[in-house]
C-alpha cells in the first residue's frame, strides 16, 4: 500500500537540538572558567551528572519520563500554561532544580560558590534559547512532500517548551497538517496510544504512515509497536544495542522522498 502521511520527531530529527545544548553549556561553563579557573569541559559533565540525579530524585520524573522531557530541558523550560498538576509542579520546582545543578555541579569540583551557580543557571537559558537550530534538509524536505503526502509533527515534550521551540524557526509549523505534543495529549512516545491518535488525525492506517525519528527508545519502539513503517535517522553512526530493528535507517532526511 502506498505511503500517504509521513510523521516526524522535532527534536534532533528537524530541529538540531543537542547542537543547541553543547552550545549553551559550553558558553555558560566559560563564564564559570573566566571567574574560578575551572575547566569548562569538567563542568558540564559534572553539572550534567548533577542534574540527572536531581531530576530523579523529583516526585515528577515518573511523569516527565512518561510525557519525554529530559533534564536538561529542565534546565531552561517553562512549564507554564498547562493546568494539569504535575506541570505546575514541575514550574515551581525548576528554579530551584536549576539553581541546584549549577550550585552542586561546582561543588563537585571543589567551588562553593552558590550565587555563581545561581547566576550560570539564568545565563544558560539565556544561551540555549537564542540558539534554535535547525537541519539544513529540514525545510528543503518537508517543501518536497508537502502536498504529496500528509505531515504531522509528533514530539514529546511540555507542551509550552515545544512550542517555545517552534515560536524559534516559524518556517517549520506551516508545513505540518497537525502537531501533537505528548503534554497535552496525556502520554508520550514510545507509548501506542499516541501514534494511534496521530493516525486518526491523519485518517490513514498504520500501514499508510512513516514515522521519522531520531530516537530508536521512543520513535522507533513507538513506531514498530503502533505497526507505522519506522524511519531511523542515524546522523552520527550510532550503534542500535535494542532488541528491536527500524525498518529503514537513513543519515539524511532528504532520502525520504527516495522512499516515497
Amino acid at each position: 500500500m502506498s505511503i500517504k502521511a509521513v510523521l516526524f520527531d522535532l527534536d534532533d530529527t528537524l530541529l538540531w537540538d543537542e547542537r543547541s545544548v553543547e552550545e549553551a553549556f559550553y558558553e555558560t561553563c566559560l563564564v564559570a572558567s573566566k571567574q574560578t579557573g575551572v575547566d569548562p569541559h569538567e563542568l558540564e559533565t559534572s553539572v550534567r551528572n548533577e542534574a540527572r540525579k536531581l531530576y530523579e530524585s523529583y516526585e515528577t520524573f515518573a511523569f516527565t519520563k512518561m510525557i519525554g522531557i529530559n533534564p536538561f530541558e529542565g534546565l531552561w523550560a517553562h512549564f507554564n500554561g498547562s493546568d494539569r498538576a504535575e506541570f505546575k509542579q514541575l514550574e515551581e520546582i525548576a528554579p530551584t532544580y536549576r539553581r541546584e545543578a549549577w550550585t552542586k555541579g561546582l561543588l563537585a569540583l571543589g567551588i562553593d560558590e552558590p550565587e555563581l551557580g545561581a547566576e550560570l543557571a539564568e545565563h544558560f537559558g539565556k544561551e540555549r534559547r537564542s540558539r534554535p537550530y535547525m537541519y539544513d534538509e529540514t525545510l528543503e524536505t518537508l517543501a518536497e512532500l508537502q502536498g504529496k503526502v500528509k505531515l504531522l509533527l509528533l514530539t514529546n515534550g511540555c507542551p509550552s517548551l515545544q512550542q517555545e521551540k517552534l515560536d524559534g524557526v516559524p518556517d517549520l509549523v506551516p508545513f505540518f497538517d497537525h502537531i501533537v505534543i505528548s503534554g497535552t495529549f496525556g502520554k508520550g512516545k514510545p507509548d501506542p496510544s499516541i501514534f494511534k491518535h496521530a493516525l486518526e488525525l491523519l485518517d490513514v492506517s498504520p500501514d499508510e504512515a512513516l514515522m521519522v525519528g531520531d530516537k530508536l527508545t521512543t520513535d522507533i519502539k513507538g513506531a514498530l509497536a503502533s505497526g507505522i513503517r519506522a524511519v531511523w535517522i542515524n546522523r552520527n553512526n550510532k550503534l542500535n544495542e535494542e532488541a528491536y530493528t527500524p525498518d529503514v535507517e537513513i543519515k539524511h532526511l532528504s532520502e525520504i522522498k527516495q522512499m516515497l
